[in-house]
């Protein structure tokens, strides 16, 4: 039986199906998404959804969704589903569905009458095209498909809506037709593999409504452009396959095409597998051969902080070393162009965040640990020794070093830590002063660094990051521990922020840190009884003030919610990593058990991923963006090191 398989009973009830998403991507940015049942409940969902940089920094929908009718006897019947305002759906193709099969590619299977059709979709690797292949499983009589595209042509934060100024133009091409509506835009090519018949029939179907953007008390309906429709008869045993593209194709090699696609899709038999094949999803190369992280879908790009966080989990623990490399390379030269006041060239978005170059050496250290210091010294000796110093010299807009060895940092009137949501220009969380994270960041990047320096025969300075270290190892109990065991937050002068966190688990998590055992075990037993959840860790303790675990309602109160309960996947693979350093084999249980509460995920939200964020309260429903790279990783992150505690 397939691991991501739903019958009939789950398909034709909208109430369980509707909220299962599925998300395709190409590595360059475009993706094509939908749910199970190709109702678009997004404005970021579409079939073909490609950037154009032309135009701006944006993903844009062109092909929003394609019905397809199956006629017989003059009869029709339309799969295609589309939610209408005041809770209508329709033409309810939904009902026609016998079952939904994920493993390999998305595949659905339809039943009307004696009919029996087996539609299969992917996204072509490296191409900005969709790829939809219809086969007619059985029939009794002669069968004819009718296919109506619907085109939105817009940028994923907007919407379309019916006007003039669309254009109505469209030229034949091989098999199919190329139609812009508006300047700027590429042409979209709509091919099939079959001659057919184009009946230019244009319309605009009005009043599409798109409920997660209601739940985001976001405006939420649109009006799409039909053009005509497409139609040809089909043969039992026959395929036919449709491709969606910015470029023309030579329709006779596209069966061969889909077979090729198809053959490099690993299966999502497995917890694991899907993770791997998620993790892929993130990967985004340019024209220019840069590569990056995207940090989630659909809405995210390439943040720097997220970048660093989520590249060993991606990378190193599914043991693709050359894709780490590649993306550090893309990183280094932003780096270094932060560092030396130049203008960042690239898509790497936020380098300029004080925490940055920190979780950038905590990313080359797992590096180390996978490839072993003396290649990792090699590569990213010089960088590792340029990123500390500019902390040190004070060069970093953002950071300073004080006299006690602790990093300081200004926080009350901008967000600057992964904390990072606002409300009326400010920061929910103003997180300033000496912040926990960072320094448990500092003290781990100095010893790592100097043990580096010190491999490298550069005493001088192995010696002098080794002072600096003890400095802030002292520095740092002294500041952050307080009489109840845990860690402030944050201390700002005289301010010490009491609130139970989760960003008080890095300094146990981390390789070299400032505490000693019974300390660590004080953070652990805290992070246990008031912020462990089935979903990761909470971003903030029920008992603290403040404590709003649901994220849910328009934008000013998710706001308020982001930071303020709910609870984060990525941060419980940091916490995993703590118990297995202090405790060893002795939890190894326990984090299965764990390792548990993110695998039945696979089969919820969106397809064989992790979202954004859960409430912070049962039943920890996930919110957020559909897929989350540090989240992703980090799940990737814990399995690895459970398979190394379990059998060393």
């Amino acid at each position: 039986m397939s691991y991501l398989k739903f019958e009939k009973a789950l398909m034709t009830n909208l109430e369980e199906s509707l909220p299962k998403e599925l998300l395709r991507t190409n590595r360059s940015g475009a993706y094509s998404c939908s749910t199970i049942v190709d109702c678009n409940i997004r404005k970021y969902h579409g079939l073909l959804v490609v950037p154009i940089p032309e135009l701006d920094d944006e993903n844009h929908v062109l092909l929003s969704s394609l019905d397809c009718t199956v006629i017989q006897h003059g009869a029709e019947f339309n799969l295609g589903l589309h939610k209408y305002q005041g809770n209508n759906f329709s033409p309810k193709g939904h009902k026609y569905i016998r079952e939904f099969d994920c493993d390999k590619i998305p595949t659905t299977i339809y039943r009307v009458g004696g009919v029996v059709l087996k539609k299969e979709f992917l996204f072509q690797n490296y191409e900005d095209r969709l790829l939809i292949r219809y086969t007619l499983v059985d029939a009794h009589s002669a069968t004819t498909l009718r296919f109506r595209p619907f085109l939105a042509f817009r940028s994923v934060r907007q919407f379309t809506h019916e006007n003039s100024t669309a254009s109505r133009e469209y030229h034949l091409v091989d098999n199919g037709i190329k139609t812009c509506m508006y300047a700027g835009y590429p042409d979209l090519f709509m091919q099939f593999s079959k001659k057919n018949e184009f009946v230019f029939q244009p319309d605009w179907y009005r009043g599409v409504e798109y409920p997660k953007e209601q739940e985001r008390g976001y405006a939420s309906n649109e009006d799409l452009y039909v053009p005509g429709y497409f139609e040809m008869n089909i043969k039992k045993g026959e395929s036919i396959v449709f491709a969606a593209s910015t470029s023309e194709i030579r329709t006779t090699r596209l069966k061969k095409l889909f077979e090729e696609e198809v053959s490099y899709r690993p299966p999502r038999d497995n917890f694991f597998h899907c993770l791997v094949n998620a993790a892929h999803q993130f990967h985004n190369r340019t024209k220019d051969d840069d590569r990056y992280i995207l940090a989630g879908y659909p809405w995210f790009k390439a943040r720097a902080r997220d970048t660093f966080i989520s590249l060993p989990g991606l990378t190193l623990s599914i043991e693709e070393v050359d894709y780490f490399e590649l993306v550090m390379k893309t990183s280094e030269r932003a780096l270094r162009e932060f560092m030396e006041g130049k203008t960042v060239t690239g898509k790497i978005y936020e380098i300029e965040q004080p925490d940055v170059p920190l979780w950038a050496i905590w990313a080359i250290q797992q590096y180390a640990k996978k490839c072993g210091r003396k290649r990792c010294i090699e590569r990213y000796g010089q960088l590792l020794r340029d990123l500390v110093h500019f902390i040190e010299d004070g060069k970093h807009p953002n950071l300073t070093l004080e006299d006690n060895g602790l990093l300081r940092t200004e926080g009350r009137e901008k967000a600057v830590t992964w904390m990072n949501s606002t409300a009326n220009g400010r920061p929910v969380v103003p997180r300033t002063g000496f912040i926990v994270e960072f320094n448990a960041l500092w003290y781990n990047a100095l010893r790592f660094v100097a043990s580096c320096a010190e491999e490298d025969n550069h005493l001088d300075d192995a010696k002098h990051l080794e002072q600096l270290a003890e400095r802030c190892k002292q520095s740092f109990v002294d500041t952050f521990l307080n009489d109840y065991g845990y860690l402030f937050d944050y201390v700002d002068g005289n301010m010490m922020d009491w609130s139970v966190r989760p960003n008080m688990i890095f300094a146990v998590a981390f390789d070299y840190s400032p505490l000693d055992q019974q300390q660590k075990k004080g953070v652990i037993d805290i992070c246990t009884r008031e912020l462990l959840t089935p979903k990761g860790l909470r971003s903030l303790s029920p008992k603290s003030g403040g404590y709003n675990p649901m994220y849910v309602g328009p934008q000013a109160q998710r706001d308020y919610a982001y930071h303020q309960g709910t609870a984060w996947p990525w941060l419980g693979g940091f916490y995993m990593e703590a118990c297995l350093k202090l405790y060893k084999r002795t939890r190894l249980s326990f984090i299965e058990r764990h390792m548990a509460g993110y695998e039945e995920e696979m089969a919820y939200h969106c397809l064989g991923t992790i979202p954004e964020l859960f409430d912070g309260n049962p039943p920890f429903h996930g919110r957020g963006a559909m897929s989350f790279a540090m989240n992703v990783a980090e799940i990737l992150r814990s399995l690895e090191l459970l398979s190394k505690y379990k059998y060393q």
